[in-house]
């Protein structure tokens, strides 16, 4: 083989080479990587998050530690932003925690946030049961995010991140684009002015659960219940909706953190002194809460 035929096949097999290893460091390194590892704290799990605006809690983030009855299969999923515990028998999760502050509402606020429609649903392989976007297709339920994108949108990875379909359980429309919304967008004004807020969302699963997707394993919870804890107010309310059209305005499925506890089996706010944790999720009284505002 003459020299200069040998150079350009060795230029070809070199550039063969690196664009494997190429690939290969975006497998390692993408979102698609899930930050699981439950010898990790959260906070350091965090700081594992490649690229985004920088993430630093300003307070416990063990408030997002959720206790989990044995019964319930769990992997505890660390993304940037959210705190995933998936159900790999349901493939939905069991409940979803994260940290919303006013700097990050305001950033999610702003002209510059991401943008929702640039955002896609997609499998995060490395976590066992984990289904596809299109298990979702045709089902009559829509993919409902339990860390909603609006509070995302202060940073890509988040927003990534909270299209991954760990995050995600099956609603129907009328109550994903109903008066579960608007809980949504009061926790979201809530932030401005609460400073620091810790949201527990999730499914509330019970033994008459129907089931969708290709091979009828996604389970459709009958209700969802979401915990927001502000800590600098010592101040906490719950809400529980099912999954249906709601007929009267969300304000009226305000209860307190011991009743989810009571239905779920879960235990929230673990980290908290006993005398401090058992007043806190025994109170909800919702006209308590800043930038409150009736909508009926």
């Amino acid at each position: 083989m003459k020299k200069k035929q040998k150079r350009s096949l060795y230029y070809v097999l070199a550039a063969v080479l690196i664009a494997l290893a190429g690939y290969q460091g975006y497998q390692k390194n993408g979102f698609y990587k899930s930050a699981y590892n439950d010898e990790l704290p959260t906070e350091q799990s965090q700081q594992d998050t490649p690229e985004g605006k920088e993430y630093k809690s300003t307070g416990d983030l063990s408030l997002l530690d959720v206790k989990l009855p044995d019964r319930l299969e769990n992997q505890t999923v660390h993304y940037k932003s959210i705190v995933v515990y998936f159900n790999k028998n349901y493939r939905v999760p069991n409940c979803v925690a994260y940290e919303l502050t006013n700097t990050m509402t305001s950033m999610a606020d702003s002209r510059d946030a991401e943008n929702r429609a640039d955002y896609k649903f997609e499998r995060d392989h490395n976590v066992k049961g984990c289904p596809d976007w299109w298990d979702y297709k045709d089902s009559g339920y829509t993919r409902g995010h339990m860390a909603p994108a609006m509070d995302m949108r202060w940073d890509k990875t988040a927003m990534e991140q909270c299209f991954l379909m760990t995050n995600i359980c099956p609603q129907l429309d009328e109550m994903n684009d109903g008066e579960w919304r608007h809980v949504e967008e009061a926790v979201h004004r809530w932030s401005r002015t609460a400073k620091r807020l810790i949201v527990l969302t999730g499914p509330i699963f019970s033994n008459d659960m129907e089931f969708i997707g290709k091979h009828n394993d996604i389970a459709v919870p009958k209700s969802f219940f979401k915990v927001v804890y502000a800590p600098e107010l010592n101040r906490a309310i719950a809400f529980v909706m099912e999954n249906k059209k709601m007929p009267n305005s969300w304000t009226n499925y305000a209860t307190t953190i011991d009743k989810v506890e009571a239905l779920t089996g879960y235990d929230f706010l673990t980290s908290l002194e006993d005398n401090v944790e058992n007043v806190t999720e025994s109170k909800q009284n919702i006209k308590d809460w800043p930038a409150y505002y009736p909508r009926r």
